[in-house]
Order: structure tokens, then sequence, then C-alpha cells
């Protein structure tokens, strides 16, 4: 659950003038008439502590409420009423304790408190929920730093809700529109299968699978339906007949590889956890269950760890040539081939990387960027021009749309590539074009390093985890590390050169 704004609890007279006159008449005599600085207020915002002038800080507070005290969370209300508490921002998340077959849940509150009611605010929450603890506020955006962190990079984008639209009825222009190219399949998909109640049922039965998911849990299994696997095949077959001469020589590589050892075929379609470990072993990506389209910032952030948030669900059987949303044909016959080259692992890991700690603004540029590399880049091989980007590489007609005389072809410049408008309802009328993988990966390494933001981030490879180099001291550290990379690589070119 997310929402930026939550209603007021209901008031209760009587005891909150009260409960807040006693609670600082104990800490002024415990204090010899002064508040003091809270232990809680560090980072949070200015406030004086001065109890005429009642300033507010900002809190940040986590806590856990056993699941067997699922009046706690009614209580809170009651606590954020009586120290007149304002409530900005609420998440709930299950939590990893379970207990007789149900889960705790954990929940992150934001809010703004009287400075100096801030320890008695802290200590009454203590009373009624557990493992209660503050988090800084953060100076720009939050972003993960550690693999665990990506346990909330989860806010979901909903682009249809079939519960406000089901009872719109189907004109004769909207049977008209289904003679029109891509718009064909997307209404088809829209009519059709957000209107399926069995199709919507399978659709959040794994969906719940990745909602339950936790970083270091096994990978989730679906049981995959005749229906869906015979989805899957006609996908397969139909690509699988024009990669040879639309696929750049990488994807080919690639998906070669995945067909003898990782399963990939038209009769099956692959476990996340195979793929996984495929890819682990290759360019060290690893999979992570998603129940549908992912926030730009949340998806680009787990790209920084060399994590690729994947769906499982299978688009419609009424328009298996095109999805409006991620599903497990796009991501795994397009980007997962990919994903196992080292070069275009490396290129999809620097965008991650640039995106941690960012605007919103350099988030809608980076989106856009990843929009026409990633997902509908082309670029030159051999004199020819080939895809490589994931949307082309799982849409037959896009696929063939692209590489014909029809678009506009730009070169690949992030400055310009970055404002250039796009489209998600039909097939894209200009395509930019890198001369290699090579070639994007430096210009965008350029663009990147002139994104403004306070610090600059390093990504540990041993223990999967971002250093924010933000201090004196870590990028000393930092360049003590790359000087002795550098010592072992002169070594081994002294090695050669006696040999």
């Amino acid at each position: 659950m997310k929402t930026d704004s939550a209603p007021q609890a209901v008031p209760f007279s009587g005891w909150k003038q009260n409960l807040i006159d006693d609670a600082r008449r104990e800490r002024s005599s415990s204090s010899e008439g002064s508040p003091g600085p809270s232990r809680y207020r560090d980072g949070f915002g200015s406030g004086s502590g001065s109890e005429e002038k009642l300033d507010r800080v900002r809190l940040n507070v986590l806590f856990t409420l056993s699941s067997e005290k699922n009046a706690g969370f009614f209580k809170t209300g009651k606590i954020f009423e009586t120290f007149d508490a304002k409530l900005l921002h609420i998440e709930s998340r299950p939590g990893r304790n379970s207990k007789n077959g149900t889960t705790d849940l954990e929940f992150f509150m934001r809010c703004d408190v009287h400075g100096s009611d801030v320890d008695v605010f802290i200590d009454s929450l203590k009373s009624i929920v557990e493992d209660v603890r503050s988090v800084p506020e953060e100076k720009g955006p939050w972003f993960p730093r550690q693999l665990k962190d990506l346990d909330r990079c989860n806010m979901l984008i909903t682009k249809f809700d079939p519960d406000l639209d089901q009872g719109h009825p189907v004109s004769t222009k909207d049977m008209e529109t289904l003679s029109i190219g891509t718009q064909n399949d997307t209404l088809k998909w829209f009519l059709k299968g957000y209107r399926d109640p069995e199709y919507r049922k399978r659709r959040a039965f794994i969906a719940e699978l990745a909602s339950r998911y936790k970083q270091g849990d096994p990978l989730p299994t679906v049981e995959y339906t005749a229906e869906e696997l015979s989805t899957w095949r006609e996908v397969y077959r139909q690509l699988r007949s024009v990669y040879p001469s639309l696929a750049c020589r990488q994807f080919l590589d690639s998906l070669q590889q995945l067909e003898q050892e990782c399963g990939y075929g038209e009769d099956r379609i692959p476990q996340l956890r195979d793929v996984s470990a495929f890819l682990k072993e290759r360019t060290g990506f690893q999979l992570r269950p998603v129940a549908g389209l992912l926030s730009t910032r949340d998806f680009l952030n787990s790209l920084a760890f060399r994590v690729f948030q994947c769906t499982q669900y299978v688009r419609h059987s009424s328009a298996p040539m095109h999805s409006p949303e991620p599903d497990c044909c796009h991501e795994l016959l397009g980007h997962i081939p990919m994903l196992a080259d080292k070069e275009y692992a490396q290129f999809s890991q620097e965008v991650g990387l640039a995106s941690l700690g960012v605007s919103d603004e350099d988030i809608e540029k980076l989106s856009t960027l990843y929009w026409f590399t990633v997902e509908f880049g082309l670029c030159k091989q051999n004199g020819s021009v080939k895809a490589y980007g994931a949307g082309l590489l799982s849409s037959y007609g896009e696929l063939t749309h692209a590489l014909s005389n029809e678009p506009e072809y730009k070169p690949f410049i992030p400055e310009e590539t970055a404002v250039q408008p796009y489209q998600d309802q039909t097939y894209q009328p200009v395509y930019f074009v890198s001369e290699s993988f090579e070639d994007a990966k430096l210009k965008l390494r350029r663009y990147s390093a002139a994104i403004k933001r306070p610090f600059a981030v390093r990504y540990e490879p041993l223990t999967c985890t971002v250093e924010v180099l933000d201090q004196p001291c870590r990028i000393q550290n930092a360049l003590s590390k790359m000087r002795q990379d550098m010592k072992v690589l002169q070594d081994a070119l002294e090695k050669l050169s006696s040999s």
C-alpha cells in the first residue's frame, strides 16, 4: 500500500491536551527545566526544541506491527492525533516474520511533529508497536545501497484500470480501430484481455508470487497453462523466423546459447531461476520477479546492481504479437539474450548507476535514453542496421517496421535522444542508430558524468553494494583499490613482455 496522504485519525476529546501537558511536565522536571536535544532529531530538519516556539521537525519512522496485534495500527492513529502529528506519507509491506500462517507488517511513516515532543512521541509508539526506529531524512531522492534495499523498489505503474473501464461499451469506432496496425492489438488486449475475468485472476495469482518475494528467497516457479504455452509458441516461432536477418550478432549468439543450455524453445517457457543462473554465470546479472510495470526510478535503480526486474505472466492470447505492458515474452525474448552479452550488460548497469539519487527531471531523461537504446535501439554491424532493443526483438510488427524504409533514423547523441518524444501505443516514427555498443556506452558515460548530483557512486561487485563517494576518506579508499587493480595489470604486462 502506498499513498501520498492519509486521512486524519478520528478526533477524541478530553485526552489530547492533558497527555501532552503531562509529558512536557515530566520531561521538564527530569531535565531541570530544559527539554534538551532530541535523540531522534538528527537529520530530520530544523527545530530549536523551544517549548514556547513549538518548532516542528520532520520524522521518518519505521515500525513493525505483529499479526497478533491488528488493533495496534488504529492505536497509532490516536498517538498521531494526541501529539498533533501531521502525517505526510505512509507505506506498508509484509515483514519477514511469519507466525501461525500470518505475516507481520512493516510500516513506514513520514510526519511532522513538535520538536519538543519527538522523544515522547517515539516512546509512545514503542508502547504499542514493535521495532520502532527512525530513518534520517535524505538530502535527495532515496536510492538503494545494497541488494536487500531492492525490496523497497516496488512501485508499480498502472496504465489501465479494469475496474473503472469494465462497463465501457464497445463502440463502432472502437471496432473500426481494430483494422489499424498495432492499435488493433492494443485494443484487442484492452477489450478482451483486461475484461477477461479468468485472465485477470491468473495475472493476480502470478503477481502475488512476485509481491511476496524478498531478496534472497528462491525465485518462484510458475506452472504455465496450455493456453499460455500456446501463446508463447506462436510468439517464439514467428520471431525466430526473422531474427537471423534483423537481430544483431550479440543477440543471435546469446539466443543460441539459451536454446542449448537454458531450455529456450517453442515448447517450454523458461523459468526465472534457470535464466537467472545462466545470466549470473556470464555477466553477473540476476533476475528478480516483479508484479507488473515498475516505476522508472525503481527499475533503473535495480539495474545499478545488475538486477533485472522480470515479469512472469503471459500476454493475453487474443493479441499474441503485442502487449502494451511487459510480459515474460517481452522479457525472456527481448531482454535476456542481450543481458547475456558482457558489453551490453555493462551498458545497462551504467544507465542504472547514473539514475541513483538524481532529480525527477534527470530520471525522465534517462528513461527516454533507455527507451531509445535498451528498448528500441538500433546499431550498425557489417554495413547493415540491426536491432538490439528488447521492445523491437519481442514484437514482430515493430521489428519489421523499424528495419524497413518507413521510419526516420537519427544518430545516437544522448543530449538529443534524451528529449525526443516517444510513442508507447504505436510504432516509433524515429529510431536512434549507434555506431556500436561501445560507442553508445562511451557517449552515455559522458552524458552521465554531466548529470548534477552532489556525489559520485561506485559499485562494489564483491559485496553487491553501491558506495557513495561523498567524503574524502571514501574517495581515498576507492583510489587505493584502483591502484591495487592497476598493479595487478602492470605485473601481468611485465610477465608477458619477459616471456
